[in-house]
């Protein structure tokens, strides 16, 4: 039996056996990290005695927890400490809703990162009622290499959540068979942006460059649709070796190629398609990369080498929100601007608004922008006789 927990409300009284330790000398753990936070100097035993109130005022001293009780406590105590973190900033206009929103979310992650737990070289949590992780982590993380690991809980339990995902598949529209996701890739839950390649015309026979592949959802719905050939590329390992599986999965291997490289492949295709990360605000950790793009980097850099990366006769394929421009990160005009700057032009678009459940929360900080979101589909040519 679990020893018994006290109501997360009941958080006041400090447990007495919490002291403070220091690694013993060369007593070795791996860190992990997704904001690449540095390894934690010191860690602060804690069990199922600890109430949420004590526990912030901890963690917001600094300290990090080491959580050893019982395993669904634990997640009972994440909970009620993000339900204490709930901001009340009033905003004026979507931009400062939106800040807010990310200051907040930025605040819980910090926070709730310090509450730790320990897995032994086996990748085993020895944590009461714990459920087993060690295939979740060889799959993010491959074999051990220290006698402990140390992970923040929320991101060992977004790691579970990740491989079961991966276990079960995910059916998109449009996809024959079932995607299977990897941690830390983007999951494209959202179908909107997927839906409007269905109706792409003049798929059959083209060679393609799918830049910022992720899952490689877009690469095999046009390779099942008769494209002869993807080559996708992404800067995040991660991704590479998600789509390699994926293609694999779905019989596409042999007209599937997936690079690590920052953006463009070498040479030429007939479609060069791009979902790129849709929000010009600088990411705080290595997931936020997919949809945070500072400074519209990522963007600019496509445009800027699609014309040199058609095939002629070629066409790229914009998949971009204007959930940037509703919330007043990006002026009205400003794609145009770029098309301009890179000798582009667009021969035709396609639209869909958003359909995700965040445009419709009313209760949601940002539904005033998120409500009125259109994802839309460019089809860019250069300019004939363009320099």
């Amino acid at each position: 039996m679990p020893p018994p927990r006290r109501p997360a409300s009941d958080g006041d009284t400090p447990p007495p056996a919490d002291r403070p330790f220091s690694l013993a000398p060369g007593e070795a753990f791996t860190w992990h990290s997704e904001s690449d936070a540095p390894a934690p100097t010191r860690l602060s035993p804690v069990d199922d005695r600890l109430g949420a109130d004590a526990a912030l005022k901890r963690l917001r001293r600094g300290e990090y927890l080491l959580y050893t009780g019982d395993f669904h406590n634990a997640k009972q105590l994440l909970g009620a400490i993000t339900r204490r973190l709930g901001h009340s900033e009033k905003a004026r206009s979507p931009l400062e809703a939106f800040r807010a929103e990310r200051r907040a979310r930025h605040l819980e992650h910090e926070t709730l990162s310090r509450i730790v737990v320990a897995l032994d070289s086996s990748y085993r949590l020895g944590l009461a009622r714990a459920p087993d992780v060690a295939l979740a982590c060889r799959q993010v993380w491959g074999e051990p290499e220290a006698p402990a690991t140390v992970v923040p809980l929320k991101q060992l339990l977004g790691m579970l959540g990740a491989a079961e995902w991966r276990r079960k598949g995910l059916a998109v529209p449009g996809l024959t068979g079932l995607l299977h996701p990897h941690y830390g890739v983007y999951l494209p839950t959202r179908t909107d942006y997927v839906e409007l390649l269905l109706s792409l015309p003049h798929v059959k026979g083209k060679r393609v460059f799918d830049v910022g592949t992720g899952t490689g959802v877009l690469s095999f719905l046009l390779l099942q649709r008769g494209a002869e050939s993807v080559v996708a590329t992404d800067c995040d390992a991660r991704a590479v070796a998600c789509a390699r599986e994926n293609a694999e999965r779905l019989g596409l291997a042999r007209r599937f190629q997936a690079l690590e490289a920052d953006l463009f492949p070498e040479g030429k295709a007939d479609l060069v398609i791009s979902n790129p990360p849709w929000i010009p605000e600088p990411p705080k950790n290595r997931v936020d990369r997919a949809v945070f793009d500072e400074d519209s980097l990522f963007l600019r850099r496509f445009l800027e080498g699609l014309p040199s990366h058609l095939a002629p006769g070629g066409e790229g394929l914009l998949i971009l929100s204007n959930l940037a421009v509703l919330l007043g990160l990006r002026p009205q005009g400003w794609l145009e601007e770029q098309l301009t700057r890179c000798v582009l032009t667009v021969k035709w678009t396609r639209s869909t608004p958003a359909r995700h459940s965040k445009a419709k929360d009313r209760s949601d900080p940002l539904h005033a922008a998120r409500s009125r979101e259109v994802t839309t589909l460019y089809c860019l040519v250069p300019v004939p006789g363009g320099a």
